[in-house]
Parts: structure tokens; C-alpha cells; sequence
């Protein structure tokens, strides 16, 4: 068969380009991805690379993890599950939802996914109709909004501000509420600020979307990591109403620090359970065998590490405040939860983009651009390394603070 001249060529890569989904057109790559994986490759060529750009625990996941993985794998656990999971890890999900959320799930309203961030976009999926409006307050997340459109719906961004801790107002809410509001998403703690809100003000949020019947998606992977005597609440404990309109979203990539097993898991009503059952029925057919084996021994075995692990990074965040407060042209409110700063730089005259390219060409130190979240002057910090990067990379931004 003969090759197509030039001019075919262009013409069939023209004609394939158009031919790509509009939705695609409209999403954005994850930028902390891109940063991430650019500090790597730096540190591939020998450059050494403070990277506060990461947003995963530095520790290994607990050896009785791994090893229950590999007994499963041993075992010849290898093949197909249920679309949402092995049925003992979906119990364990729903005992655990019970000791530490006061949420009563049975074992069929919970589905096991590859990661939090699939389970998310099922949640999504499974709610959200062309057209549909959904709040997200910003800075956000950097993939909810991409979910949304990939959905077919509509982001609709609401600015928090540094006076309300990064969390969204009861009135911004009914502010930004319209017609054709499907969902809100909550993030608690959040990525990128490390706000978590009170029960007060999940309370309030909750009136506010029971009056429109508005789903509200709670993100809660980070609900282990919180400091201060800082008290994590699901937003679908509150009221069995709240729970009527509720899909909870965790996972065990950050307590256990087992990002690279990918597994998370939703929690809803049955209606809303079964069709994200359907998503996955039809898309990932499971998430990883092994791994849930794995997964069961997390919640089932000794939680001490959780501990030592917060413990840790309650070290980091108070060390980074610390600093952080002294640098000139910043500003940053101490986070309750996660494992991140969020740092105002508009004082520099930089946007996030070109500051982060800097910051990383010149001193070395990898960090995201607010523009990733939603919020162009700021940067996210992430105290997830060892004190030692963590300091010279404090040193090196100070520095660069001060030339700019």
C-alpha cells in the first residue's frame, strides 16, 4: 500500500483533529501534573530541584498494605470483581463511614473506584445533564471543573477570599444558585487552601441547597489530615435530608499514602449508587483486583501510621507558617487541614504562571500556579517532602520574594 503524499497526510491529520469531541476542546490539562512531571524530569538530568509542587505523602504506603496485596497476588486474585468492589472492602467502607462519620452506607451504596479522582467524575457523571449549572467555589480543585464540562455541564466559579478562610458564604451561595443548578461541590478539608469547614457552616451551605433540592458532591480525602484539634465533618451527617442529597467521595491515597494504587471510593443514596454502579459497569469494569485486597487491610488493620503520618506533616505546616508569615510581598492564612499552602502573591506583579517558571528555571523551586485553581495570584506550596527540601525551598522562594 502506498504512502499518501504530503498534502494527504495534512489533510487526514486536519480532518482527524476535527473530528475530536468539542467537549475535549474545552478542557484544560492539569497543570499540577504538568509541574510535577517537569520538576522530575529536571531531577532525571542531575538538577536538583526543590519540589514543594507535589501532592503526595513522601512515606511508602505501610508494609501490612503492600504485603496483603501480595498474598492476593500469591492467592491467584487476579481476575474481575464486582464493577464496585470486592464485597468485604465495600463493607469495610461502610464500617468505616459508621465509626468515624456517624454515616450509615450499606455495603450496596458503596462503589470502589480507581482513585478519588474517578470517583468524583462517576459522581458527576451519574448527576450531571447537558446544560446543568454546577457551583464550585475557587480555588478549586484543578479537575473539577474539567469534570463538569467533560459532563456536558457548566462551572459556575465563585471567588472565596482570604477574610473567610477560602470557604464559600451561605449568601455566595444563594448568589450564584440559579435555575438550573444541579450540584455544588465541597472540598473539606480543601486542596489547594487546606480549609475545612465547621459543622455551623456545612449546616448553613446544606438549608441553602435542601431549598432547591441541589446535590452537593463532598470531597473528603483528606479528612485524616487535620490539625489544631480541628474537628473534619460530613456534610451528610447533619441531617437525613443532607444525607438524601449527598455523594461522599474518599480514598486512600493520602492517609495511607497509596497514590499509585489508585483507589477511592463514592457513598450515596441507593438511586444515585446504582447508577454510578452503571458507570462503572460499563467503563473501568473494576478497580485493580489486588489492590483491594490491599485496601481491606488498610481499614481493617492498625491505624497508628495515619497518625505518626499527621503528626509529621503537623510538624511541616507549623515550620512553613512560621516562615512563610515572615516573607515580604506574601500573604497566607494558616491551613486546618491537607497537606498545602495557599500563598498570595499578587504583590510581586507576576502572574502564577510566569512566577512558577521563575521560580523553577532560576531557584530551583517547583511550585503550581494559582491560575491552576482559579485564582491567578497565588501559588500552592505543598509541605509533603522531607524538612530538609522543605527548608531550602522556603530559603530559595524567600529569596526570590525579596528580588521581586
Amino acid at each position: 500500500m502506498r504512502s499518501a503524499p504530503d498534502g494527504g497526510t495534512q489533510h487526514s491529520i486536519r480532518a482527524f483533529m476535527d473530528s475530536i469531541s468539542s467537549r475535549i476542546s474545552q478542557v484544560s490539562p492539569s497543570l499540577t501534573l504538568a509541574v510535577t512531571a517537569q520538576a522530575k524530569a529536571m531531577i532525571a538530568k542531575g538538577e536538583e530541584v526543590y519540589a514543594l509542587a507535589g501532592g503526595e505523602p513522601e512515606a511508602d504506603t505501610p508494609a501490612f498494605i503492600k504485603e496483603a496485596a501480595a498474598k492476593a497476588l500469591t492467592e491467584g486474585r487476579t481476575k474481575y470483581t464486582p464493577a464496585c468492589g470486592i464485597p468485604e472492602l465495600r463493607e469495610a467502607v461502610a464500617a468505616k463511614f459508621l465509626v468515624d462519620n456517624n454515616l450509615e452506607y450499606a455495603p450496596n451504596q458503596v462503589c470502589v473506584t480507581a482513585g478519588a479522582k474517578m470517583a468524583c467524575f462517576n459522581a458527576i457523571l451519574a448527576t450531571v445533564e447537558e446544560g446543568d449549572e454546577v457551583i464550585i467555589p475557587t480555588p478549586y480543585w484543578v479537575s473539577y471543573p474539567e469534570m463538569v464540562r467533560l459532563a456536558g455541564g457548566v462551572p459556575v466559579l465563585v471567588e472565596t477570599a482570604e477574610s473567610t478562610g477560602w470557604k464559600i458564604t451561605p449568601d455566595q451561595f444563594e448568589e450564584a444558585m440559579t435555575p438550573a443548578t444541579k450540584m455544588i461541590i465541597l472540598n473539606s478539608p480543601g486542596n489547594p487552601t487546606g480549609a475545612v469547614y465547621t459543622r455551623e457552616e456545612l449546616a448553613a451551605l446544606g438549608e441553602i441547597a435542601l431549598q432547591e433540592d441541589i446535590v452537593i458532591l463532598s470531597d473528603e480525602i483528606y479528612e485524616k489530615l487535620v490539625y489544631d484539634g480541628t474537628e473534619h465533618v460530613s456534610i451528610a451527617s447533619i441531617s437525613k435530608e443532607l444525607y438524601d442529597l449527598t455523594i461522599t467521595v474518599n480514598g486512600f491515597s493520602k492517609a495511607y499514602s497509596m497514590t499509585g494504587w489508585r483507589l477511592g471510593y463514592t457513598a450515596a443514596p441507593k438511586p444515585l449508587a446504582d447508577a454510578i454502579d452503571k458507570i462503572q459497569n460499563h467503563t473501568v469494569s473494576n478497580a485493580n483486583t489486588f489492590s483491594q485486597y490491599g485496601a481491606l487491610a488498610a481499614l481493617q488493620g492498625d491505624q497508628s501510621f495515619i497518625e505518626d503520618l499527621r503528626g509529621e506533616f503537623d510538624v511541616k505546616r507549623q515550620f512553613m507558617f512560621q516562615r512563610l508569615r515572615a516573607i515580604p510581598n506574601v500573604r497566607v492564612i494558616e491551613p486546618k487541614g491537607a497537606f498545602y499552602f495557599f500563598v498570595y502573591t499578587g504583590k510581586t506583579g507576576l502572574k502564577s504562571v510566569n512566577l512558577c517558571d521563575k521560580l523553577l528555571s532560576r531557584y530551583k523551586v517547583a511550585a503550581v500556579p494559582g491560575v491552576a485553581f482559579g485564582y491567578d495570584e497565588g501559588i500552592r506550596l505543598s509541605y509533603c517532602t522531607s524538612l530538609d527540601i522543605l527548608n531550602e525551598g522556603i530559603t530559595r522562594f524567600e529569596q526570590f520574594c525579596r528580588e521581586h
